[in-house]
């Protein structure tokens, strides 16, 4: 596809659609805005701050009309350059959409922009009782937008799905600058296609969404943390799945593998005992009735061959503290390597202490470091490999060690992510998971939504040879 260059007649036409004058024009004022959290970057023409859904229609209409790529993009906290505008051409940012338009406690929903991060979301919706499923740990800066775009989700994922299950309607702008309504705000709706979970996860390649109606959940009436550390990893995922198999879900379940627990006992004072081969975090959240039941019940699914320690947090200093293992991860990894390449894979529960024995095979085979930890409860584990990006020679053997991984996956019947999405880091693996019939039809469903391909182009997709 040839894209238009942006002329100086383009960029007061775009900037006059726009009521806000605040637009950003000069290169050093756009710089922030090529890149996400993936360190990707290209630099854009133009960057626009739509307040309205009028003026995001009009801009994608005349970006349409004279073939002008456009990336809209959220907070940029994305790790995979899906918001990287890589043809230069208009950003739309979302970040003076921002408006909660309506709080409606007695259906259970609220209709908000994609600006709105998804923190002010769930404190608006605690004030009536409520709150969203959706908690990536980037909640306090990640917008609403952005949740939608990848289908982020989170721990509490296991007991309350993902993005995807937790929306009821969107309104969204096509490629061709039309005004898409798709979704209810009922909770039942079966007429016309399911656009609304066509768009989630779509990373921004079929449409700009302007307003969403989100599914709400009540408030738990309490919730108890419990710490399980086991003898090794197999004994570990033997526990998810009995977990996993019994009538009381857990609101988050969560672990990190050998290899992690060995860095955060040198790099915190979290006490952990020496045989710990993995760790889980459970909580469980529900009636105050009935909480201690729910406890029971996790406990006995818990016990088992290879069992070290089970502790349950009795006060807030003793979650606190159960908590300490697993916040202290992140600042060991950095301390470590420089560099990580965290991947987010999925395979079946079933299937975690193969792909975790895999795993380490693959770190001894290619020399690298790798940690896991992640979202135990549906097998979404974030694969890190330890690099140092000053050595080559060390990199190379990182990727064919990242190719290996997805091979692998794969071979366990999982998909390559999770919840950080395709954008531009793998791209060059998707055609291992979808067949040729399938991705030629998904590129026919994006000509028919953006024809030009104006809309985030050459993200998701395999790139043409």
């Amino acid at each position: 596809m040839t894209y238009t260059p942006l002329t100086p007649t383009l960029v007061a036409a775009l900037t006059a659609l726009v009521d806000s004058n605040t637009t950003l024009q000069q290169q050093a004022d756009c710089w922030p805005y090529g890149y996400d959290n993936s360190r990707r970057h290209n630099l854009p023409e133009l960057v626009l701050f739509p307040s309205k859904t009028a003026e995001v229609q009009a801009i994608v209409a005349l970006c349409h009309q004279h073939k002008i790529p456009l990336t809209a993009r959220g907070r940029g906290t994305g790790t995979t350059g899906a918001s990287v505008p890589i043809y230069g051409g208009v950003v739309l940012s979302s970040e003076q959409m921002t408006k909660i338009i309506k709080v409606d406690p007695d259906n259970r929903l609220i209709i908000v922009q994609p600006g709105v991060t998804n923190l002010q979301v769930q404190e608006a919706a605690a004030v009536h009782g409520f709150f969203w499923g959706p908690d990536p740990t980037s909640a306090a800066f990640c917008s609403v937008g952005g949740n939608l775009a990848y289908n982020s989700a989170g721990p509490r994922a296991v007991k309350y799905g993902t993005t995807r299950d937790n929306v009821l309607g969107l309104t969204a702008i096509s490629g061709k600058g039309e005004l898409i309504q798709c979704g209810t705000a009922t909770t039942k709706g079966v007429v016309g296609y399911d656009f609304t979970r066509l768009l989630i996860g779509s990373e921004g390649t079929l449409g700009v969404i302007t307003e969403a109606i989100l599914k709400l959940t009540p408030l738990p009436e309490t919730k108890r943390t419990m710490q399980v550390i086991y003898n090794d990893m197999a004994a570990a995922a033997s526990a998810v799945s009995r977990i996993m198999a019994q009538p009381t879900t857990p609101c988050a379940l969560e672990f990190i593998d050998h290899k992690a627990i060995e860095m955060v006992r040198e790099y915190s004072s979290a006490d952990l005992p020496r045989d710990a081969g993995a760790l889980l975090m459970i909580e469980v959240d529900g009636p105050q009735q009935g909480i201690d039941a729910a406890v029971k019940a996790i406990e006995k699914a818990a016990a088992g061959d290879g069992l070290v320690k089970f502790t349950l947090a009795e006060t807030d200093e003793q979650i606190a503290a159960l908590w300490a293992t697993r916040k202290a991860l992140s600042p060991s990894l950095r301390r470590v390597a420089p560099k990580k390449i965290n991947e987010d894979v999925v395979v079946p529960v079933s299937h975690m202490a193969e792909l975790i024995d895999g795993l380490q095979q693959l770190a001894e085979k290619h020399h690298i470091t790798i940690v896991n930890f992640g979202h135990a409860g549906n097998g979404n584990i974030h694969v890190n490999l330890l690099v140092n990006p000053d050595d080559p020679e060390e990199m190379s053997r990182a990727y064919a060690c990242l190719d290996q991984l997805f091979s692998l996956v794969l071979k366990l019947n999982g998909t390559l992510s999770g919840e950080h999405g395709v954008g531009m880091e793998k791209q060059a693996f998707v055609g291992r998971e979808i067949n040729d019939a399938t991705l030629t039809l998904m590129k026919e469903v994006k000509r028919l939504f953006d024809p030009h391909n104006i809309l985030n182009p050459d993200k998701m997709f395999p790139l043409e040879k």
